[in-house]
């Protein structure tokens, strides 16, 4: 990837595309520094330490925002989550659903619904988590005019702030490199790096005091982290290649078609959607636990410690929903079905099945078995670093969704940096 940067700097229509997207990345981390009115970010960093399931989640995705109390303290949580409805909607709702097989012009008419779907949600969730904080005593003023002033400049700064940043996300999509949205959530969560590598030294300097185990612990989380990176890579690059075989047919005076190829199944065709919608329903406890007091009954606060994110508990249903949602993913995406039609419309048939349900029969069976094993995948790197973390009793930065979207996210912008370099070289049909 360093090559393919040194090489894309040389050309001056991407460098200017690279500085362009840098000044986004920098107006973003600026947003991420400008702190709230009416906030104590040390009520909410409490806040944070005593329900880590859910907003601990909220502050990676904002790189530390959330915990302290910014501009962009939502961050792109919003435009996630109403990407997600949207998507699950298309299949459900007919009009969705025409627009989603409209080409361009539906393409930008859904991400326009999106984008009012994000406001509504951006403006939700700043009133909820508004009231949130007044519970939990992180607002500086609560009663009479001063205290409805202070309510309307937190909901609207937080909305303005949400929406800020999926503008700068398109504007990375118009004239930067990269996917805009993608790009802002890995600056997001890379920022958060020097703070883990100060954990790390920390961590080394309590084992040279004493306490060994660490001088043990420390070098055998970083071998881990570098082996789930290349685990990673060699699984998202990973597919099974179903052979197809085009007939030949004449069309007027010429022959068309008798070539082989393949339809390619990847192994993680969901990317990190079942793990976000695993986190996102296994974080309804821990919300609830932060807009009530689980200690006014003593069953309420036991039921909901069960789904604390250290717990044996969260990690077996961890574990059940990603597989569960990874398969409900696959679903809507892939239609086997219409996948064997379009073959047989163009003559093209898999080696040893016939057309129709033989093929749409072998179609389904190897998207099952694909899609079993990159649920495995995607289950055990997101519980990965809850097992590292209860043995060691250590508290590592080390997020599986984190390390799967930093991953992601910089192997697809690499690969769009090779291909408009690609095209930038090609002379064309003329020389």
């Amino acid at each position: 990837m360093i090559e393919t940067l040194k090489n894309a700097w040389k050309i001056a229509d991407l460098r200017k595309k690279l500085l362009y997207t840098l000044l986004i990345i920098f107006i973003f981390r600026i947003g991420s520094a400008i702190p709230l009115p009416y906030l104590d970010p040390a009520a909410l960093q409490n806040m944070i330490n005593a329900n880590g399931s859910l907003f601990g989640y909220l502050n990676i995705l904002s790189g530390g925002s959330f915990g302290q109390a910014t501009l962009f303290a939502l961050s792109i949580s919003p435009y996630i989550t109403s990407s997600i409805v949207i998507q699950l909607l298309s299949v459900a709702i007919p009009y969705l659903e025409r627009l989603s097989k409209e080409g361009e012009d539906g393409r930008k008419k859904l991400n326009k619904i999106t984008r009012y779907t994000t406001v509504g949600l951006a403006l939700f969730q700043a009133v909820a988590y508004y009231f949130m904080f007044r519970g939990m005593n992180a607002v500086a003023y609560r009663d009479g005019f001063q205290g409805v002033f202070a309510a309307l400049v937190i909901i609207l700064a937080l909305t303005a702030g949400a929406c800020t940043v999926v503008w700068l996300g398109e504007c990375v999509n118009d004239k930067g490199i990269g996917n805009g949205i993608s790009i802002l959530l890995f600056a997001g969560i890379v920022s958060r790096g020097p703070s883990a590598v100060v954990r790390m030294v920390t961590y080394l300097q309590w084992g040279f005091e004493g306490n060994t185990q660490y001088l043990f612990f420390v070098p055998l989380i970083l071998v881990i982290f570098l082996a789930l990176i290349a685990f990673i890579i060699v699984m998202t690059n990973a597919e099974r290649r179903i052979p197809v075989q085009y007939a030949k047919r004449m069309v007027g005076r010429k022959m068309y078609g008798g070539q082989s190829t393949h339809i390619p199944i990847k192994v993680n065709m969901s990317g990190v959607m079942p793990i976000i919608f695993a986190s996102s329903l296994l974080a309804i406890p821990g919300t609830i636990k932060g807009f009530v007091d689980p200690n006014a009954e003593r069953w309420v606060g036991k039921f909901l410690g069960l789904f604390d994110y250290n717990q044996w508990l969260y990690a077996l249903l961890y574990f059940l929903l990603i597989i569960a949602f990874n398969y409900f993913y696959v679903a809507i995406q892939y239609n086997p079905l219409e996948i064997s039609n379009n073959l047989r419309k163009n003559n093209g048939t898999v080696p040893g099945y016939r057309p129709g349900k033989p093929t749409t029969d072998f179609i389904s069976k190897v998207i099952s078995k694909v899609t079993l094993l990159g649920a495995f995948f995607l289950a055990v790197i997101a519980i990965l670093p809850i097992a590292v973390g209860g043995i060691t009793q250590m508290n590592i930065a080390l997020g599986g969704t984190t390390v799967i979207i930093v991953v992601g996210v910089a192997m697809d912008t690499a690969r769009q940096l090779e291909s408009q370099m690609m095209m930038r070289h090609y002379k064309g049909f003329l020389e």
